[in-house]
């Protein structure tokens, strides 16, 4: 049988919290790219361009994942059986271009700046500027951290990924006008630019990998599906599990599996058995398509088979 998952109360507070998460990074990083463009107009510091670059390059990503997260919470339709969920990954492979881009122009810039060195004015100013941006993305990202736990938001998560990488990125500026300001050390500014370069698209290596796993229906991890098949086997009226597949879709969860009954139980009882399993498995993944089919014990498995021996979970145990 298939089973829908309504819209419950729990659902829709986790597609608020996954709306503002998008509204809230969208404004914070509008708000950077304001002020390191007038920190970097007094300076002309390679790195404060490198933190401008990189908050630009945010603010794209994350109107790219305002528009994904707000249409892949659109309701399954007619044509889109399954939701729209895989808008998230491909939000997230949309920033990791964005990401890689700022770096590949940040390099190319620190490159030209270790060719021709040039010396930084009023790196108070811009230091001051890289502590307020460091605050706003640390508020940012502890939001995002907590929304992401609550929602398992692909888009979500990716856009705290490259804005966690912007902390390091901020420390290394201040560093970097500080050390060529009062220091007079003009090499520091470029090379901590090809660092952070190398930093940004590192997180764009990270932001794609995820998507693509997403996109590519990866299943869950295993002891998550340990989990999944001792909520099913410890109802006492089952027999084993076999070919358990799951996959994730933006925030809804996708689990199908066969379940082994006696060959002599009527279809109403299998019905009672496969609901009260349903029941179970809902208190872990209140959002799941749950697609259970039923196979008599005795009828060969076509999948990896399960079962319960002593209170443990056996895989693929020796026939019987």
């Amino acid at each position: 049988m298939t089973v829908a998952a309504p819209l419950s109360p729990e659902i829709l507070k986790q597609q608020l919290l996954m709306r503002k998460a998008t509204r809230a990074s969208l404004s914070v990083a509008l708000g950077l790219i304001a002020l390191k463009a007038a920190a970097w107009w007094w300076t002309d510091a390679v790195s404060l361009l490198a933190s401008l670059l990189d908050s630009t390059t945010d603010a794209l990503a994350s109107g790219v994942t305002l528009v994904a997260v707000h249409a892949s919470l659109e309701p399954a339709d007619e044509e889109h059986r399954f939701g729209h969920g895989k808008l998230e990954p491909l939000a997230g492979l949309a920033q990791s271009v964005l990401v890689l881009g700022s770096a590949i122009w940040l390099a190319v810039s620190a490159v030209q700046r270790l060719r021709n060195p040039q010396p930084i004015a009023l790196g108070v100013v811009g230091i001051v500027v890289m502590v307020i941006a460091s605050i706003a993305t640390l508020v940012l990202v502890r939001y995002q951290r907590k929304v992401s736990a609550a929602t398992r938001s692909t888009a979500v998560n990716a856009d705290r990924l490259h804005y966690e990488s912007d902390l390091l990125m901020n420390a290394v500026v201040i560093v970097s006008l500080a050390a060529t300001s009062w220091l007079g050390w003009q090499i520091i500014d470029p090379l901590l630019g090809l660092c952070v370069a190398v930093l940004v698209a590192r997180s764009a290596w990270q932001i794609a990998w995820d998507s693509v796993q997403l996109l590519m229906d990866r299943e869950f991890p295993d002891t998550e599906r340990q989990v999944l098949a001792e909520a099913v086997l410890v109802h006492p009226e089952v027999r084993g599990v076999h070919d358990l597949r799951t996959r994730r879709s933006g925030t809804l969860a996708f689990v199908q599996f066969h379940v082994e009954l006696d060959p002599e139980m009527s279809l109403r009882r299998a019905h009672v058995v496969t609901d009260a399993i349903e029941a179970k498995l809902r208190e872990a993944y209140p959002h799941a398509e749950i697609l259970i089919h039923v196979d008599p014990e005795d009828h060969p498995p076509d999948g990896p088979r399960m079962v319960r021996e002593s209170q443990v979970v056996v895989a693929n145990p020796a026939a019987k």
